[in-house]
């Protein structure tokens, strides 16, 4: 298996090169059971945007958690929001978006509880993601903060893959390029 070395938050990986399509590979840039990348990530992501400048802190499910607990435990933050991709029985009345991600096959539903959307209503809300590529889980977050009656006041990522680092509305904390099938950087 081919993979790509990254240095990210001072740290340094070697991520897997998996198949998206017979087209298009990437760099599976995973923390889920990586508590040493977990910190240092939810450290560095925490200095992009100041504390003042937003609420609270959203992200989708499910590879976010653990780095969002962690942004909050090291800010102090005794909130934060997680977007579901299905409805629970523990949440009131959900609002919901669709997205297209391009780790998903498919459409994917993201919703958020009533409550948690009665919260969101007038704040400012900072939104988080591990990797951001083609923008459809940040696009469904922002939806679901407009529905919630919030405002996105920031969009953060560990990793802007692809196209993704050309944008201008997003801090992210190193660049991730797509691969080709033999493990090379696509052009």
């Amino acid at each position: 298996m081919h993979t790509y070395p990254i240095q990210v938050a001072g740290l340094q990986r070697e991520l897997p090169i998996c198949r998206v399509s017979d087209e298009l590979y990437i760099g599976a840039f995973i923390v889920f059971g990586d508590a040493e990348l977990t910190v240092a990530c939810a450290r560095e992501l925490l200095k992009l945007v100041p504390a003042e400048e937003y609420d609270y802190m959203l992200t989708a499910e499910a590879k976010s958690i653990p780095l969002i607990h962690e942004m909050a435990r090291q800010s102090g933050a005794k909130k934060y929001f997680i977007a579901r991709k299905g409805p629970k029985a523990y949440m009131p009345d959900p609002i919901h978006v669709v997205d297209r991600s391009i780790t998903t096959a498919g459409q994917q539903e993201l919703y958020l509880g009533r409550d948690d959307a009665d919260l969101i209503r007038g704040k400012r809300i900072l939104l988080m993601d591990d990797v951001i590529s083609t923008g459809g889980s940040l696009h469904a977050m922002e939806a679901l903060v407009e529905m919630a009656g919030g405002t996105v006041a920031g969009r953060v990522a560990v990793l802007a893959e692809g196209a993704a680092q050309e944008r201008t509305d997003i801090k992210y904390l190193a660049p991730l390029p797509v691969f080709n099938a033999d493990g090379t950087v696509k052009a």
